[in-house]
């Protein structure tokens, strides 16, 4: 058993606290959530952008980063990293803290140093959890700015079925059925240097919520 444990903290792509928080992540979306996933990301060398998902509970992010053969750089609003448990969590899979009122520039430049050295970006357009009985929220711009910056690809997910109470713990407690949809890389190499036209990034947002959907 210490072999094997030894053997997978070796061949993990992640560091061992990263690792740990990795398992715990398989068997919450494996077994208590028992997730489907359709599609996958590109996961070449060199290869990064920025995924964007429709957000419907708490626990959005785990679905995604569990298809993944590397950390997603999730957007997170700062308050939370002021939790002891919840902080904690979030430095260790390296979360982007971030404002949520308008566009944070120290946030934004972070996201797109992170994308330019090769890294994925995990944002979540809508900006807050879904507790509406509308399909989705309107979308916030950043993606679109911070993809046309660092001139990468967009890639859209959808998730349904995902367990919430209106809590941040509560889904932790709660079975469900999720499917994750990936959908296509987004090109957006028409549209680069193009990311001071505020007309564009509102029509890059409408199509990364289109493609979502």
């Amino acid at each position: 058993m210490v072999v094997f444990l030894v053997v997978c903290f070796i061949r993990s792509p992640y560091n061992v606290p990263q690792t740990i928080v990795a398992w715990i992540n398989l068997c919450l979306t494996r077994i208590l959530w028992r997730v489907e996933v359709e599609g996958h990301i590109p996961e070449s060398d060199g290869v990064s952008g920025i995924l964007v998902c429709n957000h419907r509970g708490s626990v959005d992010p785990f679905f995604v980063q569990l298809v993944a053969g590397r950390i997603i750089h999730w957007f997170v609003a700062r308050e939370y990293f002021k939790f002891p448990v919840v902080g904690s969590f979030l430095r260790i899979s390296e979360s982007i803290p971030t404002n949520r009122a308008g566009i944070d520039t120290a946030s934004t430049k972070a996201a797109i140093r992170m994308a330019c050295q090769g890294d994925w970006i995990g944002m979540l357009p809508e900006g807050r959890i879904n507790r509406t009985d509308k399909f989705m929220l309107p979308g916030r711009p950043g993606a679109a700015l911070i993809a046309l910056k660092a001139q990468v690809p967009v890639v859209p997910c959808y998730l349904e079925g995902v367990p919430y109470d209106g809590t941040f713990w509560g889904c932790l407690f709660m079975s469900g059925r999720v499917k994750l949809t990936i959908g296509k890389p987004i090109n957006l190499a028409p549209y680069y240097d193009r990311e001071r036209d505020h007309q564009v990034l509102g029509e890059l947002t409408l199509l990364f919520l289109k493609r979502i959907a």
